[in-house]
């Protein structure tokens, strides 16, 4: 009896092992039909956000054959976050990737996210927003018409403005500051003293160039890409709220595909989120030097002022509280106490 080599055995069992993964796909792919998917999303191609929906384009692609093309329109081409979740409740559009604070219209209990100072850092945000409380708000825009897949970041947001460099709480009054059009943005910025106004990003670099607002609230990577820069002149380092981004799904759309097709888009979505977050932190780091590179005249917010803002903002938190229900916002509360423990 001869025995084959070792060698021919692994290379035969590895054989195996990928015929048996490539069947795996080749069977969503055979499932797959043809179809082109509209993913709008608002800030420009050579964005984080840009990047990310890129690589879910080749996903999606790749894991369906080539039979599933995700057709990829950014710079808020197909309207502001709230334009394009309204198409997809409507039908009208099948995906997108925008704000959770837009949505808090739409399911209320999304503001949670918005709470000011909730998350130390993008771990604790992670082991939240991926565990069991995460999916359970994600799970309430089923209910509204949307179906969410996964959440990618945004990154903590920063103050920008023309008026002066903010240093202590009192710096903020009367700056003209846009928010997103969301309540507890307006109310938290008008309990720290500033005039909160509400505008889409669609409209934001227009309303700074022309002096309409003196400032706005974004993450380091939004105010490079979006080239704030060019229009505003004071940056400061408040890391005041952590902001996530979801990738949605038209909830008409997705209940018209097969189970298959929905393991597609859904692997693809885990996969970009995991590569959208590890390039978002990188790019942060970078996007900091490059807007002080840049000329604008950057400072960090001094930690008893962050405290002092914290305590101010008390009664917005308390009103998210009684917003989303106390029992959602003590699940919250107790899932970050859990991932800070464990860091």
């Amino acid at each position: 009896m001869k025995f084959k080599p070792l060698a021919h055995v692994a290379g035969l069992a590895a054989s195996l092992a990928l015929a048996a993964t490539l069947g795996a796909g080749a069977a969503h792919a055979q499932d797959a039909k043809n179809r082109i998917i509209r993913f709008g999303y608002g800030l420009n191609e050579m964005s984080n956000q840009g990047r990310a929906t890129k690589l879910f384009a080749e996903e999606v692609e790749k894991n369906s054959g080539g039979k599933m093309k995700l057709r990829a329109i950014g710079a808020a081409a197909l309207g502001s976050d709230v334009q394009m979740q309204q198409a997809l409740i409507g039908g009208a559009q099948e995906m997108m990737v925008g704000s959770t604070a837009t949505l808090v219209g739409i399911t209320k209990e999304m503001a949670i996210w918005d709470t000011p100072f909730l998350f130390n850092n993008g771990k604790e945000a992670d082991a939240v927003l991926d565990g069991p409380v995460g999916q359970k708000i994600m799970d309430k825009l089923q209910e509204k018409g949307l179906v969410g897949l996964v959440y990618w970041e945004n990154g903590f947001r920063n103050l920008t403005n023309n008026k002066r460099a903010v240093t202590k709480l009192e710096d903020l009054d009367g700056i003209k500051l846009r928010v997103m059009q969301n309540n507890v943005f307006i109310d938290s910025f008008k309990t720290l003293g500033a005039n909160a106004v509400p505008l889409p990003f669609s409209e934001l670099f227009t309303a700074l160039e022309t002096k309409t607002v003196d400032g706005q609230e974004n993450p380091f990577n939004t105010i490079l890409s979006s080239k704030f820069y060019e229009v505003q002149k004071y940056l400061t380092v408040t890391n005041h709220v952590y902001s996530p981004w979801i990738v949605l799904v038209s909830k008409k759309y997705w209940d018209g595909l097969s189970k298959s097709e929905q393991k597609v888009l859904m692997d693809a979505a885990r996969k970009s989120r995991d590569f959208e977050r590890q390039d978002t932190r990188a790019e942060a780091d970078k996007a900091l030097a490059d807007l002080k590179a840049k000329g604008m005249e950057i400072n960090q917010l001094p930690p008893a002022e962050a405290n002092r803002m914290r305590e101010k903002l008390s009664t917005v938190n308390a009103g998210i509280a009684a917003n989303v229900g106390q029992p959602l916002w003590d699940e919250v509360q107790a899932a970050v106490k859990k991932a800070r423990a464990a860091q």
